[in-house]
Formats: C-alpha cells, structure tokens, sequence
C-alpha cells in the first residue's frame, strides 16, 4: 500500500524525499567511514564531529541541487544521471575535507577517502533500490512481450517499452543467424524455432513486430509463422511514419489487415496522376464514401484549381471537407475545396453544378454498393446506379467536361444480383456515349473489393473477435480478391489518365483470399484459438450462415478473355460488348418509367433482356458457374427474395 502511494506521489514530493534521504545517509556515510578506519572508537565522535557532518550534509545537499541531481527521475536513470552522481560526491568529500582542516578536527587523513566510497555506495544505492523498488511494480502490471526483429528498431523497442507502463520485453526473436550471440539489455537473441517454446516459457503475451521497413511479402511470411501460436500480434509504426514523426517507436498497433492482404506497392507514375488533375477543376460524385473520399485525398496531392465534393450525406460530406481542408494546410496545399450537397438522380443539380464551376475532370464513385441491400431494394438500386450514372455522363457531354471517369467493380461481370447488373447497365451507358462524344473522355475503372471500406468483412471481423464471437462467413469455400483503398485511389485514376475514349480498364487484384482462412488468421494474430466444432475446445466460433442473395462465391474482372496490358503493370485493358446509344436509351426509358411505377418484375426482366449478362442467383447454371472458376457442387443458392417482395 505505501509503496502504490509512493509511486502515486507529486514529483515534488519524491524530491523532498531524495532530499530528506541525503540529509541522513552523508552524517551516516561519514560515521560509517571513520568507523570502518578506527573500529568505531569512541575517541573521534567528538561534539566537532556532529558539526562537521550536519555542515557537509547541508552544503552537500545544496550543491546535489544546483548539479541537477534531483531533476533526475529515478526509473530513468542513465549515464547522465551517474555522472552527475559522480561530481556530486566528489565535491562532497572536497566539503568534508574543507570542513575537517577549517575545524582543525583530529581524523585520520584516509577518512575522506573512505568517505569518498561509502557516501558514493549509500547515496547511489538508495537511488538504485528505489528504481529497482519502482521497476518491480511496473513489471507486474506490464505484459510480457516478444519483439520479434533484432535491428535498430527493435533494440530503441527494448528501451522505449521498459520506461513505459505496458510492456516489459522478455524475448527478442530474428531471422539472421549472425545475431544469435548478441545479448541486448539482458535478452539474448534467439532463432525463430524456438520461438514456440520460449514464448510458452516466459509467458509471452503478446509478439511485436519489430520491422517497420520489412517489405509487405516479408511480413507476411512472419505473421504466417507466428499464427499457429496464438498469441497476439502487434507492430510497430510504418517507417514513413517514424520519420515524419507521425508515430513513436513505442506506440504500438494491432497488425493492420494491409499486413495480412497487402502486397508491396508500385510507384505511381507522376504524370499520370497529375494530367487529368493538376490545376484542373475536378469533381468527385460520392466524395464522402470509401472510394469517393480516398479519391478526394489522392486529388488534392496533384493540386486542382478546385476540387468539388458531391455528396447527398450531409454528415460524410462536412467529414471528408473538414479532413480534406486539413490536409491541404499540413501540406501547405492551397486549392478551393467546395462542399456541394446533391444527389446524381437529380440531372438538373448536377448539370447547374459542372456549369456552374466549368468542370473539367469528373470521378463518379457515387452508387449503392451493396448487394443484399440492393438486392432489397431494386428500385432506389436502378435509379441511384444507372439513372445517376446517365445524369452525371449526360451532363458532362452536355458541358463539356475533358474527362468522365466511372468507378465500376467486379461485380459487374456476368452479375448474379441486382446491384452488379446496375454497373454493368452504367458501364454501358459510359461506352455508348464514347461513342457519341467528340469533346468529352469516357472510361470506366473496373476493381475488386477495397480494405477497410464500407462494405469489408475485415472490421466485421474485428468487432466480432473482440466481443467474444461468432465470426460470420457466409460460406466455406467463398473468394474474394483485396486492394487497399490508397491503391485502388491511385490506379483509378492513372487508369483515367490513359484513357482514349470508352476504355474498360481492369485493375490487377492480387492474389485471391479464402474468407475463412482470413477469419482464421484474424483469430489467431488477436491472441485466441479458433473454437472446434466437435470438441468445443478454442475460444472464438466460425459460423457459416449461406450465401446472400445474389452472392457469387468468386468474383471475375473480365467478362471475355480479350484483355491486354498497358503501361501501368497493375492496370490492364478489357475490350467488351457495347450498346449503341438509340438502343441503350430506350431500355433506359423503360427502366425509368418501371421505377416510376415500381414495377419491380418489369425492372427485373429489363435487366435480364439487356446486354448485362445478368443472370440471377437463382436461376444460375453450371456453365455460369464454370465460367466463375467454381464448381456447381460446392454451390448452395439460397431462396431468393423475389421481385414483388422487394422494398421500395
């Protein structure tokens, strides 16, 4: 208990005790000293002794002061706060000694000497029994941590985390056979091998990934071997952030899903991103969405004359205005950043806009997106997706904007729900009047899914690890490809900046996931065992709870196999089915006048009829399905809310 209020104790306080402390131990550090020289005969503790010693302990004391010696905080003592030490009872002996000769005391001449050692030991060590008195407490409340990486950062690690109040480091773990010798701050280096035992041994909590300019593929390859341990994993900063002094080494993070899914980014090339941006007036419709926002974010580097944000949420438009003014200022970016409320399914709001400003480059990321919600309702699905894609490219043409770049997804390839036959009837409007268009660049980036947006399983995931569980998947065998949603920003927009009229530009996802094996993983690195169905034993469920309407267990970017690269090694080109635009037009009037009667069959129908390649999930075949590179066996469709239930 007096321990606890000790540590709680004001700093001036625990100053007063150091001081306090001298006061005593310099009389006794003295006795001591001529005890030890004299066997502690009574003949020299003279009335002149006492004086002698109040007077060095006072003088001392002041002089402990004056050299700082006390502004030291004991947990932290270094090699400054020694050699302040040292000075300190140096010049205390030199007092002792002043005081003995002006005195005329009678002691033998190696006094001081002795002095010199025991005052040294005595006041050294009450500061030492304090710090190891302080550290002892901390330790029990701290957890035991890995680090695993052995270089500058790891060893800054070791030191930053020991001053702290969290972490205590037990064991230091890396890859280079060259540092198993190495001992730092007690932790001898240890090869990954025996990693699993050590960390049983010394009961590690929780691992932390010293590495923060390992490549994307490298760690992976450590979170990889660190996952059948179940022990929580953690990282450091990213390295850029070190250096901007965004983050401290000791500031530690979960790993991010970027370290799971990530892969190593290319550079962007400069020009591209600036030629349809660069002192442009640009405008960015569903600028307060994942995609939208991140697109804004990336823009405002390339510096626009202005940059118009088109939102119809009045909160995510005031969100993504106050960050984006924010960052212009941080980067001492000057630009015209313009909040406009609106919604694309009104033509006359967004043509008043572009004439309004002279719109020049436009970036349509405004849509419903996803697939059950749409799915339920089809009518707001048709109008917001494909009636707010004709008004938006309408009206550019009609104003004579320079470029009109749609943000498609993969989900628009031979769709099995709503919401994919919706973009892909948008991609078609966009290539019917390329067309059509003399002055006005149309194209269309087509992507997976993005980290961190909306829509994502991996923050589900999160939250449903940390509260004990089920983890949702919808079914064992689904796929899904991952970008983040800084890379998807970035290609969207070179992707736009290659564009020659009507191009289909398809992004290069990556490598495919398996959902379940990304729960499994998520589990393990937060430190918890995947719950065995028969047994029961482990910590966090994995439920599966069936495919959602309209739901593909793979995902396609390509509807043909007529695709071919371009200058960018992630972007590729598709060359696809177009409508002509008399054609298009009237399956969009009749789509309009459905929604107007909320017709939800003829919708329905519409897209079935049209060139979207739209075929319903209930209604999907085994060539379908081949063509989705997944076998009609592993497939389950699950009923169908039909039409006529659909809410509009």
């Amino acid at each position: 208990m007096f321990g606890q209020k000790l540590l709680e104790a004001p700093r001036n306080t625990k100053k007063l005790l150091m001081l306090a402390s001298d006061l005593a131990i310099i009389p006794v550090a003295l006795y001591l000293s001529i005890g030890l020289r004299t066997d502690f005969s009574g003949d020299y503790f003279s009335k002149d002794l006492h004086y002698i010693a109040l007077l060095t302990a006072l003088t001392s004391s002041w002089l402990f002061m004056r050299i700082g010696l006390y502004l030291a905080a004991v947990r932290f003592m270094g090699h400054e706060a020694m050699r302040a030490l040292l000075w300190g009872v140096t010049a205390s002996t030199l007092i002792l000694f002043g005081f003995i000769s002006l005195l005329n005391a009678s002691l033998p001449v190696t006094v001081p000497l002795l002095y010199w050692g025991v005052a040294f030991c005595l006041v050294g060590g009450t500061r030492f029994a304090v710090r190891w008195f302080v550290q002892s407490k901390r330790k029990k409340k701290k957890k035991n941590v890995a680090i695993y990486g052995a270089g500058g950062t790891g060893m800054e690690l070791i030191t930053s985390l020991r001053s702290g109040d969290k972490y205590e480091p037990v064991l230091l773990v890396d890859d280079d056979s060259t540092l198993y010798s190495v001992v730092y701050q007690g932790l001898k280096v240890k090869a990954p091998e025996e990693i699993e035992r050590s960390i049983k041994n010394k009961k590690v909590e929780q691992v932390l990934l010293a590495m923060p300019s390992a490549p994307i593929w490298r760690r992976k390859e450590i979170i990889k071997k660190l996952e059948p341990l179940a022990v929580r994993v953690k990282t450091v900063p990213s390295l850029e952030q070190l250096v901007n002094g965004e983050a401290e080494i000791a500031q530690v993070r979960d790993v991010e899903v970027e370290d799971l899914l990530g892969r190593d980014s290319v550079n962007p090339d400069m020009d591209l991103l600036d030629s349809n941006i660069s002192a442009k007036v640009v405008m960015v419709t569903g600028a307060g969405g994942s995609i939208g926002s991140e697109l804004c974010r990336q823009i405002i580097k390339s510096k626009p004359a202005r940059l118009l944000l088109f939102e119809r949420c009045e909160f995510a438009l005031y969100k993504i205005e106050k960050e984006l003014n924010e960052l212009a200022v941080l980067a001492g970016i000057e630009v015209d950043i313009v909040a406009l409320l609106g919604c694309v399914q009104d033509k006359q709001r967004v043509g008043s806009v572009i004439e309004a400003f002279h719109v020049q480059t436009i970036y349509h990321a405004a849509a419903y997106k996803h697939v059950p919600m749409v799915e339920q309702n089809v009518i707001e699905g048709v109008r917001n997706n494909v009636q707010g894609t004709y008004n938006a490219a309408e009206a550019a043409r009609e104003f004579g904007v320079e470029t009109f770049v749609l943000v498609s997804t993969d989900k628009a390839v031979r769709p099995t729900n709503v919401m994919g036959a919706t973009k892909r009837m948008a991609e078609l409007i966009l290539q019917a009047l390329a067309k059509e268009s003399e002055n006005t660049c149309f194209s269309m980036v087509r992507f997976g899914n993005v980290l961190g947006s909306s829509g994502s399983v991996v923050p589900l995931f999160r939250r449903q690890i940390k509260e004990g569980g089920p983890v949702t998947v919808t079914h064992p065998e689904i796929i899904r490809y991952f970008m983040t949603i800084p890379e998807a920003a970035q290609l969207v927009i070179q992707a736009g900046a290659m564009a020659k009229g009507g191009d289909v530009f398809v992004l290069d996802m990556g490598e495919p996931v398996k959902i379940a094996e990304l729960a499994r993983t998520m589990i393990r690195i937060m430190g918890m065992e995947v719950k065995d169905s028969e047994s029961g034993l482990g910590d966090i469920e994995i439920r599966y709870t069936g495919l959602r309407p309209g739901e593909k267990l793979f995902e396609e970017l390509l509807i043909g196999e007529n695709a071919h690269g371009t200058a960018h090694p992630r972007i590729m080109k598709a060359h696809e089915v177009s409508l002509p635009l008399d054609r298009l037009q009237v399956v969009l009037e009749e789509l309009s006048k459905a929604c107007d009667e909320k017709d939800c069959e003829a919708i329905r129908d519409l897209l079935l009829n049209s060139e979207t390649g739209y075929v319903p999930s209930d209604k999907v075949n085994d060539l379908v399905w081949q063509c989705s590179k997944a076998s009609a066996g592993n497939v389950v469709p699950l009923p169908r809310v039909t039409a006529k239930e659909s809410v509009f």
